[in-house]
């Protein structure tokens, strides 16, 4: 949990119902004081705060998820060949899984801006210059399918909860991430809506830079919930599909905008498997169900693309299936041996790419590293479903290191490609 409300600004009447590190050490206090010495002063003015807290009712929407698919329209057999036909991608398409370089500059811009040192325009004229900048370098690179690089973001859960109506964002809510880093999850204490574009502007710029097709980039709804701090007065499982809903809603904003391709990630999915195995079935139809009703409102031809974080995928390898996405992103070079194994176990018949190289270390890699990991997937899965990305998102990376990979990637697969294309009989 962060350290303390002390220097948060929120509203009374919620942050009553909060209670960060310093605040739970009060109410052990409190409880020390009316168990050992018989003081209830500080254990009654807790018990009336969080009574307050208790006779608000955040329940104020109503929601009708059955009148939202949890399907797509056709199978996927038939979404690709729509797909196809629209996107005109390359045998083994490359992609990456969506930041860029989050430099010194990039954060300096974002802070000035939410603290009012800079203008909208200039914040905006801003990040065009780096969407533009970038779009050129991934065209100059040759990537397949390009991102807007995700400048106006802190974070992939907390930008969300800055835009959904039912969340809230802390100054100084920091907990640790992984080793030296740190995120500020957001605060669900209300029911969750989509009320205006999250991510609809960025995007539409960024592809009006490029004839090729620029993902639009989604957090799932699984992985906002599993990191962020949830409200317990409704199930889990409500909370999770109003979020599937919001994002649905987003979804929808940027096909209609013309966006071809949509990435819904969903690092989190395994990590939020819970410790006891008798829960595993019911956690993964549940999460399964969310992601659909997030992204199967779409037509065929929009290919929808999702992603996974490093974690032990053989025992959720069949929900990984039953999410439908035309196309998964997973982060396996630090066990790449070990996932094609798991694909043994199961038919994967689904667009998918497996990391090619760990975006973990500075280390560039070499070709004949990517060669080889490419090389080890295709002796699993058809190479028609097969695409060629890095681990995860680059945002922290430094740029040269992210160019210098790209090319490496980039110049490894065209190199496949005019393998492939001698080997073909005339």
């Amino acid at each position: 949990v962060p350290v303390s409300l002390d220097d948060e600004t929120l509203k009374q009447s919620i942050e009553e119902g909060l209670s960060f590190a310093t605040e739970k050490l009060d109410e052990l206090d409190a409880l020390r004081r009316l168990l050992n010495q018989n003081d209830s002063a500080k254990y009654d003015e807790l018990k009336a705060r969080y009574e307050r807290f208790q006779s608000q009712s955040f329940k104020n929407l109503e929601y009708d998820f059955d009148s939202v698919p949890t399907s797509r329209k056709s199978p996927f057999p038939e979404r690709k060949k729509a797909q196809d036909a629209r996107l005109h991608l390359p045998d083994l398409p490359t992609t990456t899984i969506g930041s860029f370089p989050q430099t010194q500059e990039v954060r300096k811009y974002r802070a000035d801006w939410k603290n009012k040192r800079i203008s909208d325009e200039t914040y905006n004229n801003f990040l065009e210059s780096e969407i533009a900048r970038w779009i050129k370098i991934q065209e100059d690179i040759g990537l397949d399918v390009l991102v807007h690089g995700e400048f106006e973001r802190n974070d992939m859960v907390e930008f969300f909860g800055e835009k959904l109506q039912g969340f809230l964002v802390t100054k100084f809510g920091w907990v640790q991430s992984y080793g030296s880093r740190a995120v500020k999850p957001p605060v669900i204490y209300g029911d969750v809506k989509w009320t205006e574009p999250l991510t609809v502007k960025e995007t539409v710029y960024a592809q009006s830079l490029t004839d090729k097709p620029v993902k639009g980039m989604l957090t799932g709804p699984v992985t906002i919930l599993n990191w962020s701090f949830e409200r317990v007065d409704v199930p889990r499982k409500v909370v999770q599909d109003q979020i599937a809903l919001a994002i649905d809603e987003e979804v929808l904003a940027l096909e209609e905008a013309g966006i071809k391709v949509i990435q819904v990630d969903e690092p989190a999915l395994r990590e939020g498997l819970p410790l006891r195995s008798e829960y595993h079935e019911q956690y993964l139809a549940d999460a399964v169900n969310s992601f659909k009703l997030a992204t199967s409102s779409v037509q065929d031809e929009t290919q929808i693309h999702t992603h996974m974080c490093y974690s032990q995928f053989g025992q959720i390898i069949h929900a990984i299936h039953e999410l439908d996405a035309d196309v998964i992103s997973i982060e396996t070079s630090r066990s790449h041996g070990d996932l094609i194994k798991d694909f043994e176990d199961i038919n994967y018949d689904l667009g998918i790419g497996l990391g090619v190289y760990d975006i973990h270390s500075p280390r560039i890699p070499t070709e004949d590293e990517i060669a080889t990991a490419i090389d080890r997937s295709l002796q699993q899965i058809d190479r028609s479903l097969f695409w060629v990305n890095p681990d995860c998102g680059l945002k922290t990376r430094k740029e040269d290191e992210v160019k210098d990979a790209l090319t490496v990637l980039v110049n490894t697969v065209r190199k496949k490609r005019e393998s492939n294309n001698q080997n073909k009989p005339a």
